[in-house]
């Protein structure tokens, strides 16, 4: 979930629109309620970050290691799928079985990937702010 741009013209008719459908008063100033938004959305991302600290720090393995385990296991499928499967079928002449990826898979391999990215970047950049 990235940072919402929102604006006025976006929303702040439809925050108006809903309080006047459920109160009857239209509300006074909705960048108020965009800012809050907003300010949800940051302490979600902090939540989030958190929990992935926890199991990065966790002493028990399987705890640290389930992300890394499961983006390496769907990496596997990618390269067996698209490389090795098609280079070995072409140079041995025979017929190698690939597996299946799903739409829920290639989505979770975004995101996986997605994570794995805005993670590096944001500690190179704490490292950076900090040295």
């Amino acid at each position: 979930m990235g940072m919402m741009d929102l604006n006025l013209g976006e929303v702040g008719g439809l925050f108006t629109d809903i309080r006047k459908a459920i109160t009857g008063e239209e509300i006074k100033d909705p960048q108020k309620i965009l800012d809050r938004i907003t300010e949800f959305e940051t302490t979600l991302i902090a939540s989030k970050a958190k929990v992935l600290q926890a199991e990065a720090k966790s002493e028990h393995w399987i705890v640290s290691s389930w992300r890394p385990i499961t983006m390496l296991t769907f990496t596997f499928i990618v390269a067996s799928n698209y490389v090795i499967a098609p280079y070995a079928s072409a140079l041995l002449s025979i017929n190698i079985p690939t597996l299946e990826l799903t739409d829920q898979m290639w989505e979770l391999l975004k995101i996986g990937i997605g994570g794995y990215i805005v993670g590096r970047s944001v500690e190179k950049a704490v490292k950076s702010y900090k040295g």
